[in-house]
């Protein structure tokens, strides 16, 4: 609830901030650009009748500046873009309509809230999603390779791809024109490098999932088919507190939730919004496909990670992989699409994480 006397917008960007600061007794509003630091605002927001109240919206410059505000007793609020509220028939966009829509929207507590992360939660997310990126670019690089030799008719018909056999027989490779060797080695290297980071970035992943404040969280929901060490760290990072939700709202933040565009007695539904984290919903959906082959033995993989977790976490675990498989079992015989099968799992996976993750035991 707003207490405050003075409301305060931010339109953030690289190199300035536009401010606006609203006056909720005498209704003045004051302007002002100001240099991108915490400093500058702070000298701006001792200008104010007091108390204040901030609002920015997030974008690609971060949390940095909330935190700094909240040490300095400011309260902030860091918004949601995709949930802010405007007229429609408003055309005109500018810095200083943004900061004086802004803290007229916090004086009404109409600004949905994002999580603002730790400086060490922020720290552990960027190693997650540089990860998420060493996987693109190895996928890439390992595209452009297996083309490259597709293109002279070579195919690699020894067993699996990407194998300690698969690397001997890229290193046997020799073309006879300099460029197209010179382009097959440079391709071959990029992969190998790419290889070699991804390799340090798990290790590093695997450290501190095993000794940081999302360890607990980590070994309860490596008790699910399909999360691993990395998934498991991969989610508790992206979703950082999961008391926010409930089983019913985890999908929807994730996106996992169909389309909806209801009206009287008809009821439109359709693909998924994918609003919300796009890290957590990928690793999901792939989770998903593990559910898929029935679950009969605990394999010795299993064994190792509930070992990890109490009885409670192995009980509910256990559960939620007989219920999964189960579900994957009535939407194929249903004839539904593999792919739409699995986006369905994947929502129902949430849910029984998210048990997994709140459980106190």
């Amino acid at each position: 609830m707003f207490v405050e006397r003075t409301s305060v917008g931010l339109d953030v960007h690289a190199r300035s901030i536009v401010a606006a600061g609203l006056d909720t007794v005498t209704g003045q509003v004051v302007q002002r650009r100001l240099v991108p630091t915490a400093a500058s605002v702070l000298g701006f927001l001792a200008e104010l009748p007091g108390p204040v109240a901030v609002a920015y919206e997030a974008g690609p410059t971060g949390f940095g500046l909330a935190r700094e505000l909240r040490v300095a007793g400011v309260r902030c609020v860091v918004a949601a873009p995709s949930k802010l509220a405007r007229p429609a028939g408003d055309r005109v966009k500018t810095d200083a309509r943004d900061a004086v829509h802004l803290a007229r929207l916090l004086r009404m507590d109409q600004i949905v809230e994002v999580l603002v992360p730790s400086d060490q939660q922020e720290a552990a997310r960027d190693l997650v999603r540089a990860r998420d990126d060493v996987r693109g670019d190895l996928m890439r690089c390992r595209h452009r390779l297996s083309k490259l030799l597709l293109r002279q008719g070579i195919v690699f018909s020894g067993g699996q791809a990407w194998t300690g056999a698969h690397e001997q027989w890229l290193r046997s490779q020799r073309f006879d024109l300099p460029g197209r060797q010179l382009a097959f080695e440079a391709d071959l290297e990029a992969m190998l490098l790419t290889r070699d980071r991804r390799d340090r970035l798990d290790a590093a992943i695997t450290e501190m999932a095993g000794h940081s404040q999302y360890t607990p969280v980590v070994q309860r929901l490596g008790c699910l088919r399909g999360v691993s060490t990395l998934t498991a760290f991969g989610l508790a990072v992206e979703v950082g507190d999961w008391h926010r939700f409930t089983g019913a709202t985890i999908g929807a933040y994730l996106g996992l939730v169909p389309t909806e565009s209801s009206s009287g007695q008809q009821r439109r539904q359709g693909s998924i919004t994918k609003t919300g984290n796009t890290h957590a919903r990928r690793l999901l959906v792939e989770a998903a496909w593990h559910h898929r082959r029935p679950y009969r033995n605990v394999t010795a993989t299993m064994t190792r990670r509930w070992a990890l977790a109490s009885p409670a976490a192995r009980a509910r675990g256990h559960a939620g992989n007989h219920r999964l498989h189960h579900r994957w079992q009535v939407l194929l015989e249903r004839r539904k699409k593999p792919v739409i099968a699995g986006v369905a799992i994947a929502r129902e996976l949430a849910g029984w994480c998210w048990s997994l993750a709140v459980l106190d035991t």
